[in-house]
């Protein structure tokens, strides 16, 4: 069985619904399709304590504001209900438990394999992000078997973590929060290249709207921070290397490779952790789409989300146009862009 739409988001999270929520301004018959069984899940999966790096003023969707305090961080779960909510009050047509095997191209549509049944469509947003699978190091395999690894998908909390210093291999936000929250039960070390930090706690709007609107792809300024932060994490928010050294957490330099199943470190000392955890990333994972539309590293090809496939869309990518592309207040703006750009509109520059 085949049933056929006009257009399909893929990705029930902040960037398909906000799509969903500009589509609904247009007169096209569209569906999004999700493989969880909540719209959320994926945020309450995520360590217990996680806040998001961006205030409640700067993270609600299009057309319904985050609720709370403008200057508070939103805790995982307040994400996760925030979601919820937005798609039952803007009543948008999401099918969960709806994975999409494949996507392909047949003649002039798009046809998802959704295992039982298909999907054929015109257009196509994938907007599942592109930081899907924890990246960990191949010689991550050579270490000690009774070292303890973790990656940040798998990481809850401190009780969870094997007794003995913990070594957290990563030093961008992630790495930073677990290694802090870590030396309140551990000796924490943390490991890797520092991506500096913003010297001030950016609760207010006025910091996000510049971020907003001048660090672009289209500025000077913004394709600079794209290409220093490309791969290598952003700078670290609400934290600093003296709050580090306060909380006891001790930095060491990267960590190069494996030596006697230990960690070797980029000084050529070995450190012997009780535990692992890996907050190296993410890597894209978008080896379901059966279509030329990636470069060597398995990123999109595209301009602002529009990709060099006709008919196929992208939200939710890193810097997609701007610094806060991954954030509510910039994924909206993007998936704006997106829709008008599918209906022949995309001339209206949205600067909101």
């Amino acid at each position: 069985m085949t049933e056929r739409l006009d257009t399909v988001v893929i990705g029930a999270g902040q960037a398909g619904l906000a799509a969903g929520a500009h589509l609904a301004r247009t007169a096209r018959e569209y569906l999004i399709v999700d493989a969880h069984s909540s719209i959320g899940e994926p945020w309450r999966r995520r360590w217990d304590s996680l806040r998001l790096f961006t205030p409640a003023a700067v993270s609600g969707l299009p057309g319904l504001p985050f609720p709370g305090p403008g200057r508070a961080f939103p805790s995982k779960d307040q994400m996760a209900d925030y979601l919820q909510s937005y798609a039952q009050i803007l009543n948008l047509p999401v099918r969960l438990d709806t994975r999409v095997h494949e996507l392909a191209r047949r003649g002039d549509r798009f046809l998802l394999d959704l295992g039982d049944v298909g999907l054929e469509a015109d257009i196509v947003i994938v907007a599942i992000g592109s930081l899907l699978a924890p990246r960990i190091p191949p010689f991550a395999d050579g270490l000690d078997p009774a070292i303890q690894q973790l990656t940040v998908a798998d990481y809850h909390n401190p009780t969870e973590v094997a007794s003995g210093p913990v070594l957290v291999v990563g030093a961008a936000n992630t790495g930073v929060e677990i290694a802090t929250e870590l030396a309140t039960a551990h000796s924490v070390w943390l490991a890797g290249r520092h991506p500096g930090h913003i010297p001030f706690n950016p609760t207010g709007p006025v910091f996000w709207r510049l971020a907003h609107r001048l660090l672009t792809v289209d500025s000077s300024m913004g394709r600079r921070l794209r290409a220093a932060t490309s791969g290598k994490g952003t700078p670290v928010i609400r934290s600093s290397p003296r709050q580090l050294t306060k909380a006891g957490v001790e930095r060491l330099p990267r960590v190069e490779g494996h030596s006697h199943g230990l960690p070797l470190l980029g000084d050529g000392r070995v450190v012997r952790p009780a535990a692992i955890v890996w907050a190296t990333g993410f890597r894209p994972d978008f080896g379901w789409i059966n279509l030329p539309a990636f470069d060597e590293f398995g990123m999109p090809r595209h301009t602002r989300g529009v990709s060099e496939i006709p008919g196929l869309y992208f939200v939710g990518l890193p810097f997609q146009y701007s610094f806060t592309s991954e954030f509510g207040c910039g994924v909206g703006r993007d998936a704006e862009y997106v829709v008008r750009h599918l209906t022949g509109h995309a001339g209206d520059v949205v600067l909101a």
